[in-house]
């Protein structure tokens, strides 16, 4: 099912990535940003839905699909969501794939490529790989 779900209407997917101030965090917005490009979902604003603009928290509330991206597991970006009541439907950490976090912005490709097929593969298959989720099933689809 959820195969069907996330490669039928992978463009409906909403995702939100953390933009912070290390190369995970950016990470995660260059790999939303190129997902967004090639037509697998789309990169949605962060931060007005933090500033409680009531469109796009609207919107975040009623996205039948969303994946929350979060460089490091200080979770910026989940929190963020719960705090304004947006539940999260499915999440990643990318300290979780093995990448260290520091303070080089000269971004590998390898690591963003890592970053984009563990969205996809948590989307189309449900697995979550995040430091609470790791045994969760839910995917983008649920």
């Amino acid at each position: 099912m959820a195969d069907e779900c996330c490669t039928s209407n992978a463009s409906n997917v909403m995702i939100l990535p953390c933009s912070g101030g290390s190369n995970v965090g950016q990470l995660a917005n260059r790999a939303a940003i190129e997902l967004t490009q090639e037509g697998f979902g789309r990169m949605f604003c962060l931060a007005g839905i933090g500033g409680h603009l009531s469109g796009f928290v609207r919107s975040a509330k009623d996205v039948p699909q969303m994946i929350a991206i979060d460089g490091c597991d200080i979770g910026c970006a989940k929190a963020l969501l719960e705090h304004v009541g947006v539940p999260v439907k499915s999440y990643l950490v990318v300290t979780d794939l093995g990448i260290n976090k520091n303070h080089d912005f000269s971004l590998k490709e390898e690591e963003v490529t890592v970053v984009k097929q563990a969205v996809k593969r948590i989307c189309v298959t449900g697995t979550v790989r995040s430091s609470e989720e790791a045994s969760s099933s839910r995917s983008c689809c649920s």
